[in-house]
């Protein structure tokens, strides 16, 4: 017997993630009438996720504000995009997709890794291109592992108790960084994405598994298995000592 509509994990975890979405953008104040939005559409699944979640958290908003999207081709990287599937996806989020290309030379420093330097070139494309549009906030899609992950880095690392913050306000520039899945969980963005048939990069990026991210992810499970409250403890440890909302 086929289960009722609300009833199904399928409903349950996309109402889960839209009702996270609108908590995000209410506790950390992400989304304010008259923004001006610029994406990043990288063309992983939780950028997509976050263009899809944008598209309906504007059509029931009271207010109004308006959503681009950027996809920057980095080229010297052998990986690969469907930008017409971006582009789809963007016309059907009644959203502009922009497409910029960027590059970058091998570092002799070995800190300055690929990773790094792609990142570090893709947001100069990012801020450009946000100016250039007249957008004051741009709109990233790290989700809440990201940022937990992120924090354990730092603190292994680095010696730092920081991370990714949900709210970013530049000094330098007229111009915010949000994250507006601040609050969802990767699992359920994975499930969103296997529901919705977001079609893959065609191919992915040879570096993606070479990172300390990939590292610290495998520690987090295994903390998150040896005390089950290790997720919301991190959480609101970096919630009390004020690096969710931070200014730069």
């Amino acid at each position: 017997m086929t289960q009722p509509l609300k009833l199904t994990e399928a409903y349950r975890t996309e109402q889960r993630v839209k009702r996270r979405f609108a908590e995000a953008v209410r506790q950390f104040g992400l989304i304010e009438p008259g923004d001006r939005l610029l994406v990043g559409l990288s063309g992983g699944k939780d950028s997509l996720a976050l263009l899809e979640l944008l598209a309906d958290y504007r059509r029931r908003c009271p207010f109004e504000f308006e959503v681009k999207a950027l996809h920057v081709r980095m080229q010297g990287i052998d990986y690969l995009t469907d930008t017409s599937y971006l582009e789809d996806m963007a016309s059907q989020c009644g959203v502009t997709l922009l497409v910029r290309t960027a590059s970058f030379e091998a570092d002799r420093n070995s800190r300055r890794t690929p990773c790094f330097l792609c990142s570090w070139n893709r947001r100069k494309q990012l801020f450009e291109t946000a100016q250039a549009e007249g957008c004051n906030k741009i709109a990233l899609g790290h989700h809440q592992d990201d940022i937990l992950h992120t924090a354990l880095m730092n603190l292994s690392f680095n010696g730092t108790f920081s991370t990714m913050p949900a709210l970013l306000r530049m000094r330098k520039f007229p111009i915010s960084i949000i994250r507006p899945l601040c609050l969802e969980h990767e699992t359920d963005i994975a499930f969103l994405a296997k529901q919705h048939d977001y079609v893959k990069q065609v191919k992915r990026c040879p570096h993606e598994k070479e990172s300390r991210r990939t590292e610290a992810a495998t520690q987090f499970e295994q903390l998150c298995r040896f005390a089950p409250e290790f997720r919301q403890n991190l959480w609101h440890a970096l919630l009390k000592e004020g690096k969710l909302v931070e200014t730069e």
